[in-house]
């Protein structure tokens, strides 16, 4: 019988390696961004067209390479990072496996154009699809031009699986993002489809975050530092009052590689315990240096997992040190020390001197005598009702008290109670059903055979979720014009996706335009929508959209149309009016499922004479 196992043809192996490596066009920037900068560059150019479907090119002033050293890139496992095993616990570079080049070549069409300065003529390879095609010397600057061209050509499989331009592009930009956050000393730009979509030049850490997050961001920034034996902790937090529904601006960076670490993300967020509301998130930028000892990066081909000793000790300094950041910015404003500070005072006149100031003095004064001697001026302390528990009451959550249904009188006689401004009856003109509202959360009326109870914010989305639907499959809104446009500022990355969602948000009211480069104007909002929440509206729905990419566009609809019934509808304790109970409970049941919110929970309970009296056996 023949042996059945062989040895797979490098080009085979290395399509294999690239479905861990290269998932998307953002992993090819990644790997070309790093490898630049592992180059020692100074500036660096990212140039895309079609989100990087048709071209990758980065182009670096670095070291450049010889002729063997270009074509042996290449080869897999080839590296000039790493000699040894011992290496891998030392690692000072971005990457070092020797896999990504290798990984790319092997499912696209790529040229690289590199010379070393002492040169003097460089050299440029073609290959495709792991073929070597040519090479030929060239006449270019010190420095390299990785071009990838056609990513999947000869995996149509995988080039079908990428989802629209404005989803890659986004991927696109955030692994950007991450990459020039940590360099702020090299110079970067970023060009798509032949326009400048970044261009950011050498700065300070601040500036850089400024720049590529926008200039409102500048005074939100609260500065942390700390330095111990483990870790060395920099960067900035922002302030509490700034925080968003959304995790956005959250960066961590470790040994100037960006990761992802729930655990010390955790330890950020429960400094900005009571400072913050609550389903509310911090914007920060942390940087933390480790000894490379004591960190393994090599865990994933992404290598934004990574393991750290001590991490137990990480996070305590890591949350004290956010928490004294932010006690110190209550104490003390923060400065911008970047920025050259000028102060206009004027000279004095030696010919016209001041006037001194005149002081009266009253030689009657006496701070030890009574003005009206004998009277002590009475206060009147009052107890209000509804006032926070005592203390000894508040180690029992569980437990409900007796109190007096009224308050007391300074005879100690019991005064009668007024009714709960939580609960309201009303007794509608014409009608024998009373519409009661209930602990300001549940609405309550009669039945023929027993009591229907409704959730009153659950319910109201409902009613509002289908409304929106409609209006978003086809059925216009009116818009309501605002005195003075609210200007809003996106990520570019966020920036894409809201651009593919203004043709949706003008069905449902929002006179939207775009305002210059990610800038956004809104003119006009639905009727009823406030214009405090629009900002925080926009910010959820692009959201909604960046964390399920792969959805239908029927998906994104509902989505949508979910998104701003839960913004707009009537919140749990908010009083309501007889009509506008009544208008809920005639809405709810003109619905097609009056039963469900849109998540799923219910909206009403029907509760029998059955029901009652189990309820009272």
């Amino acid at each position: 019988m023949a042996d059945i196992i062989r040895l797979l043809p490098d080009h085979v192996a290395n399509q294999i390696a690239a479905g861990e490596v290269v998932q998307r066009p953002a992993s090819v920037v990644k790997e070309l961004l790093e490898n630049a900068i592992d180059a020692g560059a100074s500036a660096i150019q990212l140039v895309l067209k079609d989100a990087g479907r048709t071209l990758i090119q980065v182009t670096d002033n670095g070291s450049g390479m010889s002729e063997t050293d270009a074509r042996l890139s290449f080869e897999r496992h080839a590296t000039s990072k790493i000699g040894s095993a011992e290496d891998l616990f030392s690692i000072h570079t971005l990457g070092f496996r020797g896999e990504a080049l290798a990984s790319i070549a092997s499912v696209a069409q790529v040229e690289v154009r590199t010379r070393r300065e002492a040169d003097e003529l460089g050299v440029a390879i073609l290959i495709e699809g792991s073929r070597f095609i040519s090479q030929t010397p060239v006449n270019l600057a010190t420095g390299t031009t990785f071009s990838i061209k056609n990513l999947f050509f000869n995996i149509p499989a995988r080039r079908n699986f990428l989802k629209n331009d404005a989803v890659e592009m986004r991927h696109c930009i955030e692994e950007f993002e991450r990459v020039v956050l940590v360099h702020p000393q090299i110079e970067f730009s970023l060009e798509h489809n032949g326009k400048v979509v970044f261009h950011l030049p050498a700065s300070s850490l601040r500036h850089r975050i400024v720049n590529v997050f926008g200039a409102a961001l500048h005074p939100r920034l609260v500065p942390i530092g700390q330095e111990s034996d483990i870790v060395v902790v920099s960067g900035f937090v922002g302030k509490p009052e700034f925080a968003r529904k959304t995790r956005g601006e959250q960066y961590f960076f470790v040994n100037d590689r960006y990761v992802k670490i729930p655990y010390l993300a955790h330890a950020v967020e429960s400094a900005y315990q009571e400072l913050i509301p609550e389903k509310s998130f911090p914007s920060y930028f942390i940087y933390l240096q480790v000894d490379p000892a004591s960190l393994d990066v090599n865990i994933h081909p992404t290598k934004t997992e990574v393991k750290m000793l001590d991490e137990g000790h990480i996070y305590a300094i890591l949350k004290a040190t956010v928490r004294k950041s932010l006690g110190e910015f209550n104490l003390m404003p923060s400065l911008d020390f970047d920025r050259e500070a000028i102060f206009d005072i004027p000279e004095p006149d030696p010919n016209n001197p001041p006037p001194q100031p005149t002081i009266r003095v009253n030689p009657d004064y006496n701070p030890f005598t009574n003005p009206n001697p004998g009277s002590i001026p009475s206060q009147h302390v009052s107890f209000p009702r509804g006032s926070s528990p005592a203390g000894w009451e508040k180690l029992f959550p569980s437990r409900e008290f007796d109190r007096p249904s009224g308050d007391v009188s300074p005879t100690g006689e019991l005064l009668p109670a007024e009714p709960s401004a939580e609960n309201k009856v009303y007794l509608p003109e014409g009608s024998e059903k009373p519409l009661v509202q209930l602990m300001g959360r549940y609405l309550l009326t009669t039945l023929r055979n027993g009591l229907l109870l409704v959730d009153q914010q659950r319910a109201h989305e409902r009613i509002l979720y289908e409304r929106f639907l409609s209006q978003l499959q086809g059925n216009q809104a009116s818009s309501q014009q605002l005195l003075f446009p609210l200007t809003f500022y996106f990520q570019p990355s966020d920036a894409e996706l809201l651009k593919n969602l203004m043709p949706e948000l003008r069905k449902i009211g929002f006179d939207i335009e775009i305002a210059g480069q990610n800038n956004f104007a809104l003119n006009g909002l639905p009727a009823g929508f406030r214009e405090t929440d629009a900002e925080g509206l926009l910010e959820q729905l692009v959201n909604d959209i960046r964390q399920s990419p792969g959805a239908s566009p029927e998906s994104h609809l509902i989505e949508m149309a979910a998104a701003l019934a839960r913004n707009q509808a009537v919140r749990n304790g908010t009083l309501l009016s007889a009509d506008e109970i009544k208008n809920i409970f005639d809405s709810l049941f003109a619905c097609n499922m009056p039963h469900v919110s849109p998540d799923g929970r219910l909206t009403l309970k029907i509760l029998t004479a059955e029901d009652l009296d189990k309820l009272l056996k």
